[in-house]
């Protein structure tokens, strides 16, 4: 089975996570998206996201009507701060008839030479590239590696802080989340402070 892995701290999932999740699903070679809930991204500050697993109930409340898009809380059980490559071998032994490809922003793509033994991940897994708006340089080599599927998806340009802070300034932003995410927040008075 072909997994593709879209690695995320979902703070919170959003429509535009969604749409890019089952994009993969329908369109890429991929029969099921796992939305790898990650408990601490090195390049974020830990105090800005909710509990773990009140982000992960998120994305399940978010995934459930999709039969190819499962929740993971994978990253939960490994050593903090997350490393791809690290869950990638986790999940590799775990699962060893499965084959697992990453899924990433053009953005992503870019800074993917920074990655901790990113040669390692291109070696063994392929690389699913949805398009994003940036002012970064693009990696001409790396775009072009056999491993690189760029895969024409539409662009979405929402993102979890602009939900965190409307929501704090107390604006209607119900369109940009899952019904039963946008309950689950409101419910809890999520990022009102």
């Amino acid at each position: 089975m072909k997994i593709g892995l879209y690695f995320g701290t979902y703070n919170p999932i959003h429509v535009g996570h969604l749409i890019i999740a089952n994009h993969m699903a329908e369109f890429a070679d991929l029969d099921q998206i796992w939305m790898v809930v990650t408990p601490h991204n090195p390049l974020k500050k830990k105090s800005t996201l909710l509990d773990d697993h009140q982000r992960l109930e998120m994305v399940f409340l978010a995934t459930e009507d999709y039969t190819k898009i499962k929740p993971s809380d994978i990253e939960f059980k490994l050593p903090q701060p997350s490393y791809t490559v690290i869950t990638l071998a986790h999940l590799q032994e775990k699962y060893p008839t499965h084959e697992f490809s990453l899924i990433m922003g053009e953005d992503n793509l870019k800074t993917l030479h920074k990655w901790r033994n990113y040669e390692v991940i291109l070696e063994n897994h392929d690389i699913y590239v949805y398009p994003r708006i940036s002012d970064e340089p693009e990696n001409v080599e790396l775009k072009s590696h056999p491993k690189i599927h760029v895969i024409d998806a539409p662009i979405v340009e929402i993102s979890s802080t602009f939900i965190r802070n409307s929501i704090k300034e107390g604006k209607n932003i119900q369109p940009l989340l899952p019904p039963k995410v946008w309950e689950y927040i409101d419910h809890n008075n999520f990022y009102k402070k």
